[in-house]
């Protein structure tokens, strides 16, 4: 009886206990804060002193992360850490398969020679206020070299220790065995027209053997980099002799969003277009205080030049290199809305926060002010920018409620295609085609 009365009596609290639970399992569950050293198969920064982590083509900070099978393409990581010693860093691969999960293929299977290089190129900085160190990297290298196509996870540990994760990027290895041929075009039906843009597509594969398109193939969409709305699971429409056509899906019509928005942070001595303020704190790091950004939701489309949401190092103060000269600064951004919204949370989204929604890039509600704002702390550049709204229950941010969408927007996809061939246990990444929804 006694025991009875206590779980009588306990039944409201463990109720709530429960509650409480569910409420921060949820909070947990979108931000993916459950274990920092735990490595994680994306774009992930796991010290909050470690900032502007890049990885692209080497000729040029703003091409994608993708190397040809046997080509000679080289892909530069490079990432500032703000702790400003010397640190041993090293870097290291994983293969995975078309969902971004580690594949069945052990180091040896996928690379020749070494599996891991130590980062030895480093740079101190020079005539910034924020003291960091700057490190890259060039790969493949002459004796770690890749030898299949895929997915692939790039990471960096300190110390030798590869507990000790610092940070990872996603890479993409292709090959040329099968041609696509693709093209964006207005959607069809009621108001998607106005605002939404499709993805028709082909894939011609003569001399290329598809045993089973429908379960031996993975088709992925991504728009501008972004891996929050991504595309997959499509299956072709028509199948002829060597064509898939992929025409009908629902899956490949996208929102068109509209133009990002942009700030120009390369001088700290010049209040550029879209700045407000420029201030020093007490320990004299930099503030940059934005203009007040507009909902665009009811506006008319407006065309003009952006970077689909990147960015690009540089300071205009200094004749060096921007990679050691460039300063950082808190910048803050401010977005007006009236009501504060209760299922969801708006977040800045761009190139600048690795295409994450994380607490780090979440807004807050400023009641005083009626609106959404928060605080990056960035180096110096011309950056872009948009705002998203994820509610609680979805995966992909919503650029509805801020953006507005426009099929005329110029937009950037690529088109990924995954094959795994009988008695393999490995996708290959057998062609990439990359349009945009304007140049033709």
């Amino acid at each position: 009886m006694y025991f009875y009365v206590i779980a009588i009596m306990g039944l409201n609290k463990i109720y709530y206990c429960f509650i409480f639970l569910i409420f921060t399992l949820k909070l947990i569950s979108q931000d993916d804060y459950v274990n920092d050293n735990q490595m994680r198969y994306e774009d992930w920064t796991y010290k909050p002193y470690i900032k502007t982590v890049q990885l692209h083509e080497s000729s040029f900070d703003a091409n994608p992360a993708l190397l040809q099978l046997n080509g000679s393409e080289l892909l530069e990581l490079s990432f500032d850490d703000l702790e400003a010693d010397k640190k041993e860093y090293s870097i290291s691969f994983v293969h995975c398969n078309a969902n971004w999960e580690p594949s069945d293929l052990l180091n040896a299977e996928f690379m020749n020679g070494f599996f891991e290089a130590n980062i030895i190129n480093f740079n101190f900085s020079t005539n910034t206020i924020q003291k960091y160190t700057h490190y890259s990297i060039l790969f493949p290298q002459s004796n770690m070299q890749f030898t299949k196509s895929g997915n692939y996870i790039a990471y960096v540990y300190e110390d030798n220790n590869k507990e000790k994760i610092v940070l990872t990027k996603r890479f993409m290895i292709y090959e040329n065995k099968v041609t696509v041929v693709a093209s964006v075009r207005q959607a069809m039906g009621n108001d998607e027209q106005y605002e939404k843009q499709h993805i028709d597509f082909s894939i011609l594969n003569s001399q290329y053997e598809l045993t089973n398109p429908f379960t031996d193939l993975k088709v992925v969409i991504t728009q501008n980099n972004r891996w929050d709305n991504v595309v997959n699971n499509i299956k072709p429409t028509f199948v002829e002799p060597n064509k898939l056509t992929y025409s009908l899906d629902d899956k490949s019509t996208f929102n068109g969003g509209n133009e990002f928005r942009y700030f120009d942070t390369r001088s700290l001595r010049t209040y550029t277009e879209r700045v407000y303020d420029i201030r020093k704190d007490s320990s004299y790091i930099y503030h940059i205080e934005l203009k007040n950004d507009e909902l665009k939701s009811f506006k008319n489309y407006s065309f003009y030049n952006d970077l689909n949401g990147g960015f690009l190092i540089k300071n205009q103060d200094m004749i060096g290199s921007p990679d050691i000269e460039a300063d950082y600064a808190w910048v803050h951004f401010f977005l007006p809305y009236d009501n504060a919204q209760g299922a969801g949370n708006f977040y800045v989204l761009g190139k600048l926060t690795e295409w994450r929604l994380n607490k780090t890039n979440r807004m807050t509600y400023n009641y005083k002010k009626m609106g959404y704002e928060c605080s990056l702390f960035i180096k110096q550049g011309y950056y872009n920018y948009t705002y998203v709204y994820l509610k609680d229950d979805k995966k992909g941010g919503d650029e509805t409620f801020s953006e507005g969408n426009h099929w005329e927007t110029e937009n950037d996809y690529a088109i990924y295609v995954y094959h795994r061939q009988r008695g393999t246990y490995y996708d290959q990444l057998v062609a990439i085609k990359r349009l945009n929804s304007l140049r033709k």
